[in-house]
């Protein structure tokens, strides 16, 4: 490959034309002849460019709407002679083709249709067939053509062009070449991942996943590891959280801040009522709902300050200057929330660090999209977590029933369940964790380790008795041996729910009618490993 090639002929053909006429006006100047078609052209000429119509070159007008205009020899020909190769330079010769040295497309915004939602027919036409086409002849013919698909890379290859006398360096038509391929390959998983929507297709024989980079990390989990954040394309890319927050201050989010944030923000979307999640190391250390969002954080951060500090605080209302003033009370990492008033920004200034997320709106908690994680050689695909209990899917199993005070905390501890890594138990008493057990081999040792930290919480506090008194408990799937559920009868809890389906299912709810409990059985298991 030349580490130089020369552009003496430019194709441009642009659905977004941000920056086109400067950038088309550089190449002008270098002496570069330029191709356009429709749009683009028009809009090169009303700013007194010369410009010649791809179909001067084809000698074929654009026909059925514009469907076809560069599907052509004298196009893909002119984009795919390789140089330096003798019988490649005599095609053209032979055929009467321009050799084009420089291609900028962008294609037509099918993602945008779809996120719309634009009907079949539009979405259909706004499927670019001869645009990636282009785009991928001239990637593939790299070592002489140099290809741009974001308006944004226009600034940069005027620079090569300048410092290389009219020329575009080796390494970044290598470059470009590359993010054309990733774009070409983005667009086609939106458009199979929505054909295959509309064909009914859960599990397709063949899925792509797309993302655009968002950011460069300092490093992953650790400081020896390498990472990216990237926004999906199609699928759940418009889903509200750290994707599509806005960050009004604060340091640059690390891998870990966005894993954690994310965990917080979709904890927090299960519950209409004001409600606040508090995460620390991607599992819940404090959520409360309550009758406005200031109580809430306060309840939430009461369950265990300890593992507060230096959490990530979600909110699913607005946060005013008074919610901002109570979480600046302690040192926190994030705030999320879908909006952060003016008056709250101006709280929030005074502590330089603390990163500010505005979502926008708060995610689906009922949203089916996929989840993935990798294995291997191999992807692990599932539809979210979006089921949850609510009072008629219960089914009552014990002696005594469950009041209305326990019954509303039974259906809080269950969502909050979902969120906490299993084996999972989660007091709660009056709209607030009070002790929350993660991650645990044992069941028994999860509802231990809650009843100790809400008993460490209370002493912290000064209080008297334990917190876990008279609490609601959700167990996150079924207890096989009635030890579990006597640990938390053990640590005060009046009521338990639970999937059930164990074999010992009876031999657990005679446990909780000798303790006097009251248990709801769910049948719906919410593991998350």
């Amino acid at each position: 490959m030349a580490d130089t090639q020369p552009v003496r002929r430019a194709l441009l053909s642009v659905w977004d034309k941000r920056g086109l006429v400067d950038f088309a006006r550089f190449l002008s100047q270098q002496g570069v002849e330029l191709l356009s078609t429709g749009g683009s052209a028009r809009a090169l000429r009303e700013a007194g460019l010369p410009v010649t119509d791809v179909s001067a070159v084809t000698e074929f007008p654009e026909i059925m709407d514009g469907r076809v205009k560069t599907l052509h020899p004298r196009i893909h020909g002119g984009l795919l002679a390789r140089a330096d190769h003798a019988d490649d330079a005599a095609a053209l010769a032979e055929h009467g083709i321009p050799a084009i040295d420089l291609l900028a497309v962008n294609l037509y915004p099918f993602e945008a249709a779809v996120a719309r939602g634009a009907d079949d027919a539009e979405c259909i036409e706004t499927i670019d067939i001869g645009g990636p086409a282009m785009v991928r002849a001239a990637a593939k013919t790299h070592d002489r053509v140099t290809v741009v698909t974001s308006p944004d890379d226009y600034e940069v290859v005027c620079a090569g062009m300048e410092a290389n006398a009219g020329a575009v360096p080796a390494e970044l038509r290598r470059r470009l070449a590359a993010d054309a391929f990733a774009h070409t390959a983005a667009y086609d998983a939106a458009v199979a991942e929505w054909t295959a929507q509309r064909a009914g297709l859960t599990w397709p024989r063949e899925i792509s996943f797309a993302g655009r980079r968002q950011q460069t990390l300092r490093y992953g989990e650790n400081p020896h590891q390498q990472a990216a954040f990237y926004a999906t394309v199609g699928r759940d890319g418009a889903r509200p959280g750290v994707a599509t927050g806005r960050q009004l201050q604060g340091k640059a989010l690390s891998y870990n801040n966005l894993n954690d944030t994310d965990a917080a923000y979709e904890t927090v979307a299960e519950f209409a009522e004001p409600a606040c999640v508090i995460v620390k190391h991607a599992n819940p250390c404090g959520v409360a709902v309550a009758d406005d969002p200031v109580t809430a954080y306060h309840d939430a951060f009461a369950c265990d300050p300890t593992s507060a500090y230096g959490g990530i605080i979600a909110v699913n209302r607005a946060v005013d200057a008074e919610l901002a003033r109570a979480v600046t009370g302690a040192f926190a990492e994030v705030v999320i929330a879908p909006e952060i008033t003016d008056d709250a920004a101006a709280v929030f200034a005074a502590k330089t660090n603390l990163r500010v997320l505005a979502a926008g709106d708060v995610p689906d908690p009922a949203s089916p999209a996929l989840t993935t994680r990798t294995l291997s050689g191999g992807l692990l695909i599932q539809s979210r977590d979006n089921a949850a209990a609510g009072e008629g899917d219960l089914e009552m199993v014990t002696d005594r029933r469950p009041d209305a005070r326990e019954l509303r905390d039974l259906l809080i501890a269950e969502r909050v369940a979902k969120h906490v890594a299993s084996n999972a138990i989660v007091y709660v008493r009056n709209g607030a964790t009070v002790g929350i057990g993660a991650g645990q081999m044992s069941r028994v040792d999860a509802a231990a380790i809650a009843a100790r930290k809400a008993r460490a919480a209370a002493e912290q506090a000064g209080e008297t008795g334990s917190r876990t008194e008279g609490a609601a408990v959700a167990s996150d799937a079924f207890f096989p041996f009635a030890d579990g559920l006597i640990a938390c009868a053990d640590a005060g809890a009046s009521a338990v729910i639970q999937p059930g389906g164990g074999k010992r299912d009876q031999e657990v709810i005679a446990a909780a009618d000798a303790r006097g409990l009251a248990m709801a059985l769910t049948h719906m298991r919410h593991f998350r490993h």
